[in-house]
């Protein structure tokens, strides 16, 4: 598994307009745009750094994988993402190295990328999120 770099930090937000007078208007990142991903019933809104993001997350309903996070643990960084070369390649070989896996198959996620998560069991407690982006 070749991991190319930090693509992003996912962070848990209530509202993402007040994350954004955070992130935008206090820190001066620009932001580059805002996306509803049904599927994980999700808002999002990217703002660049360097050669990576910082992701803010807001769920659209409270059934949702944000929502139960903000719920436990607070809003806050939620998930560390990395880029890696071939999404497919790196699953198969954690699966092999008996890492739990949330997604054992890529999904697509903001912005087109394919994406999948590592079981925090299997990380001392960090979400990670695979991403690849073509």
């Amino acid at each position: 598994m070749k991991v190319l770099k930090i693509d992003h930090l996912g962070i848990a937000v209530n509202n993402i307009e007040e994350g954004r007078k955070f992130w935008g208007d206090i820190l001066g990142l620009p932001f580059e745009g805002e996306e509803t991903v049904e599927e994980q019933k999700v808002t999002t809104a990217f703002f660049p750094v360097g050669e990576s993001e910082v992701e803010l997350l807001e769920s659209t309903s409270p059934e949702g994988a944000v929502a139960r996070y903000i719920e436990k643990k607070g809003e806050g960084i939620q998930h560390v993402a990395f880029r890696v070369e071939n999404i497919e390649a790196a699953l198969a070989e954690l699966k092999e190295k008996g890492v739990k896996l949330i997604d054992e198959k890529p999904r697509i996620g903001a912005g087109g990328a394919k994406i999948a998560f590592l079981h925090p069991k299997a990380t001392k407690g960090v979400l990670v999120e695979l991403c690849e982006r073509g």
